[in-house]
């Protein structure tokens, strides 16, 4: 199991692009900008959430299989990253599960943009939240969406109902992901993920209002695994 959400910012100035947008600086005022160079993107996030370096890789594991990654994501951001924090396993080690996560990641064989949110989307929410249980993942259709940058693709939201809860970091969450092609034409899929029912879970608003900010910048190679 792992874990993820998010506080509400003011916001003090426009949202609104002017011009090309420089993707190393936020264009919400006061906000942080997460740029990932392997994957052509950027975006920005509330001044609360903790940025990691671009050659982070963070993801979910087979329960049953540690060796086994079922999803993952580059230069992500987290929001309370040691919201809880438990030895679920009663091997010594503790682990941090945050309330909410973003981040991006490489599509590759996808036909379109709705099959990687409709692929991506569930699978988080399975990944950190309902593992062994599949039955409890729910999602919406595909959406299609255009950020305010101009980046076009679809979304897809998941959710868990009625997730086990083993411990207390256990619990319901969801996700949003947001499927479309980079400046190189390749599919890559921006990712929230994080705890819902819990207090401070982020609210879909500003989930939303992440996306917004979503654009593309240029790639260049790096030497983090490819999730």
């Amino acid at each position: 199991m792992a874990a993820t959400a998010a506080v509400t910012a003011v916001i003090m100035a426009r949202d609104e692009p002017d011009g090309p947008p420089d993707p190393s600086k936020p264009l919400i005022a006061g906000w942080k900008t997460v740029v990932n160079p392997k994957h052509g993107t950027s975006f920005d996030v509330p001044p609360d959430w903790e940025v990691l370096s671009p050659d982070v890789f963070s993801g979910h594991a087979d329960d049953k299989d540690p060796d086994k990654i079922l999803i993952g994501h580059t230069a992500p951001a987290r929001y309370k990253s040691e919201w809880c924090s438990i030895d679920s396993n009663g091997d010594g080690t503790v682990s941090d599960f945050p309330l909410g996560s973003v981040g991006t990641k490489g599509a590759e064989g996808a036909k379109d943009t709705a099959e990687v949110a409709e692929k991506n989307a569930p699978t988080w929410v399975y990944a950190a939240y309902t593992q062994p249980d599949k039955s409890v993942v729910k999602w919406d259709k595909p959406v299609a969406y255009t950020t305010k940058y101009g980046v076009e693709g679809t979304y897809v939201k998941a959710r868990s109902q009625g997730a086990a809860q083993p411990n207390r970091c256990a619990g319901d969450g969801q996700s949003i992901v947001f499927g479309f092609k980079n400046a190189q034409g390749a599919f890559v899929a921006w990712n929230f993920y994080g705890r819902t029912g819990v207090p401070g879970a982020i609210p879909d608003s500003l989930i939303m209002r992440i996306l917004t900010t979503v654009r593309l910048t240029p790639t260049s190679p790096t030497p983090t695994p490819t999730p």
